[in-house]
C-alpha cells in the first residue's frame, strides 16, 4: 500500500514538477505582492486538482467513448511522458515556459491560465492521471492514487508559497539540477509504463 502511494506521488511529482514550475509562476506574477502570490498559489494549485481530478474520474469513460483500449492508452502515455522527460533533460519545456512568460503574464487571471492549466494540469500531468485511474486495481488502490494526487497538490501550493516568501533567496542552478533529476525518474517510469502496456499485449513476457 506504501508502495502504491510513494509509487504514484512520484509520477504526479514528476509530470506537476513544482520545483521546476516556480520559477515561471514568480516571473508571470511580477506585477502582485506576495499576499496576492500566496492566493494566485492556492487557487491555481486547486484548479489544478481539479482537472486531475475530473480526467481521474471521466478519463477511462472518455476512452471508452472513442472506442480506444486503456492498453493502447497506456502505450501512448508511456511515450508521451517520454518525450517530456527527454524535453526536461534538454531544458526545452523550461525554454518553452520562459518564452511564453510575456504573454501568459497580461492575463486577468493567471491562477487559472497558465498556472492552473498548462503550466500544472498540462498534457503530461493529464495523461499520468489517466495511466494510473486505468490502470488495473481495487477500491483501496484507487483511494491512495487520489490520496497521492492531492498530497502532490498539496505540496505544489507549499513550494509555490515558499517560492513567494522566498522569492530573492532562489538559486536556479539548484532548479535546473532538481529537474534533470526529475526527468531521469520520469524517463525511467515511463519506460515502465511502456513494458507494462507490451506486456498486456503479450508482445514481451517478462520473467521473475
Amino acid at each position: 500500500m506504501i508502495e502504491n502511494f510513494i509509487t504514484a506521488f512520484i509520477v504526479y511529482f514528476v509530470v506537476i514538477d513544482p520545483v521546476g514550475t516556480a520559477p515561471i509562476f514568480l516571473a508571470i506574477t511580477t506585477h502582485l505582492n506576495k499576499r496576492q502570490k500566496i492566493r494566485t498559489a492556492l487557487e491555481g494549485t486547486f484548479v489544478a486538482g481539479a482537472i486531475m481530478v475530473f480526467f481521474a474520474l471521466c478519463g477511462v469513460w472518455i476512452l471508452h467513448y472513442l472506442n480506444i483500449s486503456l492498453t493502447a492508452f497506456r502505450l501512448a502515455g508511456g511515450i508521451i511522458l517520454l518525450l517530456v522527460a527527454l524535453d526536461m533533460l534538454a531544458n526545452k519545456r523550461q525554454a518553452r515556459r520562459e518564452q511564453g512568460n510575456d504573454t501568459l503574464s497580461t492575463d486577468d487571471n493567471i491562477a487559472i491560465f497558465p498556472l492552473a492549466t498548462p503550466l500544472l494540469a498540462g498534457p503530461a500531468a493529464i495523461t499520468s492521471v489517466m495511466v494510473v485511474a486505468s490502470s488495473p486495481a481495487g477500491n483501496l488502490d484507487m483511494v491512495i492514487g487520489y490520496g497521492a494526487m492531492l498530497a502532490v497538490m498539496l505540496a505544489t501550493a507549499i513550494v509555490l508559497i515558499i517560492a513567494s516568501l522566498a522569492e530573492s533567496y532562489i538559486n536556479p542552478r539548484i532548479t535546473l539540477v532538481f529537474s534533470r533529476i526529475t526527468a531521469i525518474i520520469l524517463a525511467a517510469l515511463s519506460i515502465q509504463y511502456i513494458i507494462d502496456g507490451l506486456q498486456a499485449l503479450g508482445v514481451i513476457q517478462i520473467i521473475g
